[in-house]
């Protein structure tokens, strides 16, 4: 079975059954809502460009399979992913859709595209979310359709750092030392502990995303400022914050596993950060780990994902981890229930990377003057796109970041998404530099 029937199967017993793809990146912005903050560092909404990631699930649908999107795809681009052969399911849109908006609040919005939802209901259509918010519950609601998940009470709370903290320490997994500081008042002491210690100190939001949330404080003077702001809410405020010792120089590794609904827990993947020059690139896969390493990650992934189960959750599962110089593994700095980026490369990788090929998933943000059409990405990047498998190149597969940001009123900040794949992991970061630098020159940004 592939990736998508072995996911159909896990979680609903039915390796054929029809999944709507609903693809509403960084859900922790519903989950964090009136949680606590700290100072300057809650979540930002970048909207309109998170929002349109959802296209990246055009790459992950299996023959059958609908995937739910804001708006149509560019045309260019949907012939250039059949040339391919990389997209095997259908698209249906929102009929009403608002930057501002997840694709959930769109579909809520758009009769027409709830009728058609409500046409898939044949006893083995299942909605199929990144992650369960309660508008996901209300579109189950709206729809007929079940969702392929737990509850979204579930799902939040076993997503924070704080239940990751306290899962590690319980379980006797390897921890970065720190500790949970539930309320202001008990932060001066951890701040003080931590940097005591040596070294740099990381503070968390329990329900923080993509980076955001986090502060690292580099000394006691930092410290200070930090604590200035946060207790004036008074020592018996909430917090939900963890502090951390930051692990300096090490690898940054992200891996991924399936807990079925009866509790059978599955490895899938793991993928490392690749840095140049301190800049994060990506991430390449496959991963070569010492073998006590990867002993260690699957011991952690059975242990985890049995916690997990405990706590009525099941579905796909993203772990933060590291492995630190001196052969350390960290195997749990954060737990995110729900789908990944790596969820998204899963289908991609079965079909565009074979054994003996190596890949980076990598990010290309530009400064751009106006929009661009997909043909213009295609003719700028030349004989570095892949227009088929067993090539060396780049795989787009997510354009409509590139223009989401255009509110028509001067420049604006693109993201496209992409796949590097070459014959070594050398080679794939040599695509990714060129791919780059083609396409800052189409966007004129010559620096």
């Amino acid at each position: 079975m592939n990736f998508v029937q072995r996911l159909k199967s896990d979680l609903t017993g039915d390796p054929q059954a029809r999944f709507v793809f609903i693809n509403n990146f960084e859900v922790e912005r519903s989950w964090a809502a009136g949680e606590p903050k700290l100072p300057g560092a809650g979540i930002s909404f970048a909207d309109a460009t998170v929002n349109r990631m959802e296209e990246l699930g055009v790459l992950l649908a299996g023959e059958g399979d609908v995937v739910m999107l804001k708006a149509p795809m560019d045309q260019d681009f949907a012939r250039y992913l059949d040339r391919l052969g990389a997209a095997a399911g259908r698209t249906v849109w929102a009929e009403h859709s608002e930057p501002a908006r997840t694709v959930t609040e769109d579909a809520l919005a758009s009769p027409g595209l709830l009728g058609r939802l409500r046409a898939l209901d044949d006893g083995r259509t299942y909605l199929m979310p990144l992650g369960i918010s309660p508008h996901e519950e209300l579109l189950a609601k709206e729809t007929g359709l079940p969702l392929a998940g737990p509850s979204a009470q579930t799902c939040k709370a076993v997503n924070g750092k704080i239940f990751s903290h306290r899962l590690v320490a319980a379980a006797g997994l390897t921890a970065v030392p720190g500790q949970v500081c539930e309320r202001v008042g008990e932060l001066r002491g951890a701040l003080s502990a931590r940097l005591a210690a040596g070294g740099r100190v990381a503070v968390k939001e329990s329900l923080g995303v993509s980076g955001r949330g986090m502060v690292v404080i580099e000394d006691e003077r930092a410290a200070a400022r930090l604590l200035r702001l946060i207790e004036r809410r008074g020592p018996d405020a909430p917090a939900a914050l963890v502090v951390e010792t930051w692990i300096e120089h090490a690898l940054d590794l992200n891996y991924q596993f399936v807990i079925s609904r009866t509790g059978r827990v599955r490895f899938e993947t793991v993928k490392a950060a690749v840095l140049r020059d301190g800049v994060h690139q990506g991430h390449r896969f496959p991963v070569e780990l010492p073998p006590a390493a990867t002993a260690q990650l699957h011991d952690a992934v059975q242990v985890i994902g049995e916690a997990l189960y405990a706590e009525g959750y099941y579905g796909m599962v993203g772990v933060d981890a590291m492995l630190g110089r001196d052969g350390t593994l960290y195997p749990c700095l954060e737990i995110n229930a729900r789908f990944n980026m790596s969820t998204y490369q899963s289908r991609i990788a079965e079909r565009f990377i074979p054994e003996g090929r190596h890949a980076i998933a990598a990010t290309f943000g530009l400064r751009l003057s106006h929009r661009h059409r997909f043909a213009e990405v295609e003719a700028a990047l030349g004989d570095l796109l892949m227009d088929r498998p067993g090539r060396t190149g780049l795989l787009i597969n997510n354009f409509a970041t590139l223009n989401a940001a255009d509110t028509g009123e001067g420049g604006f900040h693109g993201r496209l998404y992409g796949i590097c794949v070459a014959d070594g992991p050398d080679t794939a970061l040599a695509v990714r530099r060129q791919a780059e630098q083609r396409l800052r020159e189409m966007a004129g940004m010559t620096s």
